[in-house]
């Protein structure tokens, strides 16, 4: 296993194969870096080098009590790309992991950065306030911690129906998938999990993404039940300078792994620009 300890001690486990150019990926919660398998393989046959944390409290990183929270993810993923020497990176966050590359961006800039793509991702902030009428109203938040803390096994297994969008009618439900879900959901430390839900629905990352001066590509499914496209995409587009939106119809959230090689094309491609 490649460990780096971090500042505070934490052990952040993470993936590097291949050689060439860095591209840097940032997870979903409850996931880890095993959630860009599809993603890493693929460009990492194209002659990428590929790059994946799992981040603290999650899959086989240490399990702080402390430092759960967007600030300390990103300075996590900052002493991983000065470990690594990583330059003209790009940068993919998918989820949660989508405010992480923001929220790195914010606080560290783009010196190493050459690109940035946002998938599913939860900026500009998910939670509905007085400033962002468009949000989820915290009750949503509220059902999602009292899942985690009651009954967190069962949570994630029914929480990887919609994730998947198995819910909908005609669609490919994978058992395997739901259960590889469950298992990686499982492996985290429920007090990093419980912090993270605070983190990914109340962090504001609107001055982030002001920040942003790389070519962005932003990639949201239409029928994203986690994460809905009117209260992120849609807005995040108009934070970004010359962000480009790529709307997939009819995609879940989880559309990396379940339109991978749809997902992996436009990667290439944005890479390739």
């Amino acid at each position: 296993m490649s460990l780096l300890k971090v500042k505070d001690g934490t052990e952040i486990y993470y993936k590097d194969w291949g050689t060439g150019q860095p591209v840097v990926f940032s997870h979903g919660w409850p996931l880890d870096a095993d959630a860009w398998d599809s993603q890493m393989n693929f460009l990492g046959r194209q002659g990428l080098r590929v790059i994946a944390h799992d981040r603290r409290g999650h899959g086989r990183s240490g399990q702080s009590w402390e430092g759960n929270e967007m600030d300390t993810y990103a300075d996590d993923l900052a002493e991983l790309f000065e470990a690594l020497d990583l330059r003209d990176a790009i940068m993919v966050g998918h989820s949660t992991g989508g405010g992480e590359v923001a929220r790195y961006i914010g606080r560290h800039g783009t010196s190493r950065v050459a690109k940035a793509v946002l998938i599913g991702a939860v900026p500009p902030i998910m939670l509905k306030t007085d400033a962002n009428p468009d949000g989820l109203p915290i009750e949503v938040f509220d059902q999602i911690r009292e899942g985690v803390t009651t009954n967190r096994s069962q949570f994630f297994k029914d929480l990887a129906v919609p994730f998947y969008g198995y819910n909908r009618d005609n669609a490919a439900v994978s058992q395997g998938m739901i259960d590889s879900f469950w298992a990686i959901g499982m492996l985290g430390s429920i007090k990093g999990e419980l912090d993270c839900i605070k983190a990914f629905s109340e962090t504001d990352f609107t001055a982030d993404l002001q920040r942003f001066d790389v070519p962005t590509l932003i990639l949201h499914g239409d029928d994203d039940q986690i994460v809905p496209i009117g209260a992120s995409a849609l807005k995040t587009v108009e934070q970004v300078p010359g962000a480009v939106l790529k709307i997939i119809p009819g995609a879940p959230h989880g559309m990396c792994t379940t339109l991978a090689d749809e997902i992996n094309r436009y990667l290439l491609d944005f890479i390739r620009q």
